[in-house]
Formats: C-alpha cells, structure tokens, sequence
C-alpha cells in the first residue's frame, strides 16, 4: 500500500465536462442579467457628450416619451413599436431635480409638465 496515487490529467472526462458546465453556467448567467435589464428597463445614464436623456416616462409596455438635452435645447421623443417620433422642442427648458418630486405641489412633475405643453397652443387635446 505504499503506492502513490497520480493526480488526474487535466484533459480527463471529468475535467472537460466540469469546465463545459462552468462555462455554459456563465454564458447563461450573462445572458439572464441582460435579459432582466431589458425586461425591467434599468437603463444606466447614457450621456454622451451633448446629447443626454433627462426623464422619461412610460406611457405602455412598449410606449414611453423621453426628454432629451441636445447641448442648451430640450426636445421629446416619443418611442414605440414603430420607432421614434420627435414630438416637439421645449421653449423652456425643465431642469430636473434630485429632491423628491411634487411635495406640496411646488415642483410639477414630468407628466404635470407635459400635459400642460400638450395642452398649450398647437397642442394635441
């Protein structure tokens, strides 16, 4: 009994299979996350330069409006199914706010502040 026993060639079945299941553990895992990010929309801030999205807001499951600075300009965009429609350019631009939204009615909120341009003159009713 005074054999030693040699240790397991790393090209061995069960090292091949350990490796091809880590590795489709990971590639799926990878894959989750990404789906999940879509699925629930947890979008990281896309600034690029000059060109940001503000805030948006959901109008469906497919359906929102974004409000995007393009350098001093602010403009909304509708998205949808059929892609994305340049809804029209602010005069005044929102600036938004980290504090909490609408307390005591002080701070209009995004919707607030669409519904009364979409109100306005030239509006859609």
């Amino acid at each position: 009994m005074g054999g030693t026993m040699s240790p397991a060639s790393p090209l061995s079945t069960g090292s091949l299979a350990q490796l091809t299941l880590s590795l489709v553990a990971v590639v799926g895992l990878i894959f989750a996350i990404s789906w999940l990010l879509k699925r629930f929309r947890i979008v990281l801030p896309r600034s690029r330069g000059e060109i940001s999205v503000i805030d948006q807001l959901q109008l469906g499951p497919r359906d929102r409006i974004l409000l995007i600075a393009v350098g001093d300009a602010q403009v909304l965009v509708g998205v949808g199914q059929t892609g994305m429609v340049a809804l029209t350019p602010l005069a005044t631009p929102i600036t938004p706010s980290l504090a909490p939204r609408n307390v005591g009615g002080a701070i209009p909120t995004f919707a607030e502040r669409l519904r009364e341009i979409m109100k306005g003159p030239g509006g859609a009713r």
